[in-house]
């Protein structure tokens, strides 16, 4: 009696996720300026457009949560955009002639991830 023995086949995913989500926060150097979220959202337009032109502008990414008194967000973006998106976000740096910088705090593919954070936790 011959067995042959088990084989078993590894599969692995490198990302199943269509979505990447971003949280991010907007920090001004002077600290007292805030924005709503339609400035919000279009200050991340208009550095895509000055970095990709106007079809680099026009990749779809959406603003999911916004926090105005912290000046956060959570944002949605394609896979094939994530990096687009992040470039562009990392040379955005001035808003209406004041210093700025948007400061990437999360990536994950899973929105859940994004709910907690352990660096920000407080053990009692």
């Amino acid at each position: 009696m011959d067995e042959e023995p088990a084989s078993y086949d590894r599969v692995v995913y490198k990302n199943a996720s269509v979505y990447q989500y971003m949280k991010i926060c907007l920090i001004f150097g002077n600290g007292n300026k805030k924005l709503g979220a339609e400035q919000f959202k279009q200050l991340i337009i208009s550095g895509l457009k000055d970095l990709y032109g106007q079809v680099g502008a026009s990749f779809p990414f959406d603003v999911l949560t916004f926090d105005q008194r912290a000046q956060s967000a959570i944002l949605r973006v394609y896979n094939n955009g994530l990096v687009k998106l992040w470039s562009a976000l990392t040379l955005i740096g001035s808003c209406e002639n004041e210093s700025c910088a948007f400061r990437v705090t999360q990536v994950s593919p899973f929105l859940l991830a994004l709910s907690g954070n352990s660096r920000d936790m407080e053990v009692q």
